[in-house]
Parts: structure tokens; sequence; C-alpha cells
């Protein structure tokens, strides 16, 4: 995937990208059209997937109902020469919750399915895991700043991939390395946030937080044994992929992404997120299993 995208663009033009990314087409009754990314070559990322077919089940249903949770299946890899088709179907309406199922669609073919449901607020019993003491992410340096500094150590076919500009500033939690990654515990955390503020639309910013979700959560399982996804003969891709939306938040607001991987094997790892808020509020959790093959 690629932003076509000046390495001078600001950040106003970078969340311009990927709010117009997410904003898809209705063609139909429950049937939409997801946009292309920009300048994208191979393989679509999942996020831009799981987002665009959360939009598309928010756009079926009626307020006051709110998505609260989302399952994926990745069945094929989606190709950036095409434009995705996702179908809707209402499999559920009742006076409280919602189910909505969606198929996305390349040439005739499923690429992924969902299952989302939507649940109209109300009060009950509360309790939250408590965040991970970091720092704070005005003290911690960009990703890009990261993937800057070793560029020189990256083979040169590698510098458009690393080097281009993302809507998601995202500011690791201790050291991260794309090229010779070290024997670490299955564990890391994250701030991230798309790089400048976008409309109120609580739809939208559940859809940024989506998109934003499958990013790194794979790489976690991988940490205890010194490989990446640039490492030679690893193949990874999401299998699977679990969101729920637990609180309101904004996604251009600093959001902690707090991840573990407590089982690898079988060329599987799994992996659990959590999305905490500047302030400490629960916001969101995810759950993935993913490929991580080594071909020697």
């Amino acid at each position: 995937m690629d932003f076509n995208t000046p390495h001078d663009a600001t950040p106003e033009q970078l969340a311009e990208t990927l709010v117009t990314l997410l904003d898809i087409e209705r063609i139909d009754t429950d049937l939409f059209r997801g946009a292309r990314q920009p300048g994208g070559e191979g393989r679509v990322f999942g996020g831009q997937v799981i987002a665009q077919a959360l939009q598309a089940a928010q756009r079926s249903t009626d307020a006051p109902k709110v998505a609260h949770s989302l399952h994926a299946y990745f069945m094929r890899p989606g190709d950036e020469a095409h434009p995705i088709i996702y179908r809707v179907v209402r499999d559920f309406e009742g006076r409280s919750f919602a189910t909505r199922r969606v198929i996305a669609m390349q040439q005739g073919q499923p690429i992924l399915n969902m299952a989302c449901s939507f649940q109209t607020p109300e009060g009950g019993l509360a309790h939250q895991d408590m965040m991970p003491d970091v720092p704070a992410p005005d003290t911690l340096a960009s990703e890009r700043e990261l993937r800057q500094a070793m560029a020189a150590e990256v083979p040169e076919r590698h510098h458009a991939w690393l080097l281009r500009p993302r809507p998601i500033d995202i500011r690791p939690v201790g050291p991260r390395s794309w090229i010779r990654p070290g024997e670490d515990a299955p564990v890391q955390h994250l701030w991230f946030r798309i790089c400048a503020p976008i409309a109120d639309d609580p739809a939208l910013h559940r859809a940024v937080l989506a998109y934003a979700s499958d990013m790194a959560l794979l790489g976690t399982s991988m940490r205890p044994h010194g490989v990446g996804f640039m490492t030679p003969g690893m193949q990874t891709a999401s299998l699977d992929h679990a969101l729920w939306l637990h609180e309101p938040f904004r996604a251009d607001e600093w959001l902690l992404y707090t991840m573990d991987s407590p089982w690898a094997g079988h060329a599987r790892g799994f992996n659990r997120g959590r999305v905490f808020t500047r302030d400490g509020r629960l916001v969101a959790s995810s759950a993935q299993e993913g490929l991580i093959r080594r071909r020697e």
C-alpha cells in the first residue's frame, strides 16, 4: 500500500487523504464502493478494508444505535488495482441491538467477511483495566523520525515504503527496528492519532480507530523471535481481526495502544490490544490472529 502524497505534505493534507478514503460511496441499497488508496500498489492494507466495511455497516444503521463490536475474517488479499465493493446484509434489527454482515468483494470474489453489532446506548455496571504507566507522547520521537534515522540501513528497494508520509502519527514507547529486531518480550505500547483534526462525526472516528487498530498488532507476536516484517523469508498476513468499541473517543487526540501476544505456534501468532485515552479511559479492545510463517 502507499499514499501518492508528496513528502512535504502537510498533516492536514494527510488527514484529508484518509478521511476521503473512508468516505465510501453508496451505489445502491446496502451496496457501497470503497475507493482505492491514491497511488496504492500491491496488497491492500487490512485496516483499510476493516474501516471501510465498518463504514458500510454504520451507514446501514440508524441512530441511536452505535457500533460496539466487529469480527472480521480475511480470505484473500485485496488488490490495490481495483476498488472494493461492500454488500451489507441486515441480519437482525431489535429494540436494543442490531447486527449487520458485510461482504467485501473484488472482481466477484469475497476478500473479507465481517459481522458488526450495534447497540442503543444505555447505563449499567462498569469497571475497566488501568492504563499502563508509560511516557507521554510529547516526550517520544515519532515513527516517521525513527524511520528517517534508519533509512541508510534499509535496502534502496524499501525506501519508498519506509519513508512515505502516513496519515496516522505514531509515537512508539521503547525502541523499534524494522531491520534487525532483537528478541524481546511480546508486549509493546504506542501512542497514535490521525495527524490533524477531523470533523466531529463519531462514526468517522470509529472508522479511523478501526483503520489504525491493524497497525503494529501482528508484529507483537514476532517480538520474542527476533524477526519482523522485513526479515528475509518472513511471510505475514492478518487472518482475522476483532474490535470492541467501549466508550466515545476522538481519533484526532492521543490514544495509547497497548498490545501483548500470549501465544504463537503453527505459523500463527495471537495478539491482543487495548486502547486508552490520555486521561486513562479504556475506549476499545482488539484481538487478532495472523500468519507469521518463516520460510528457510
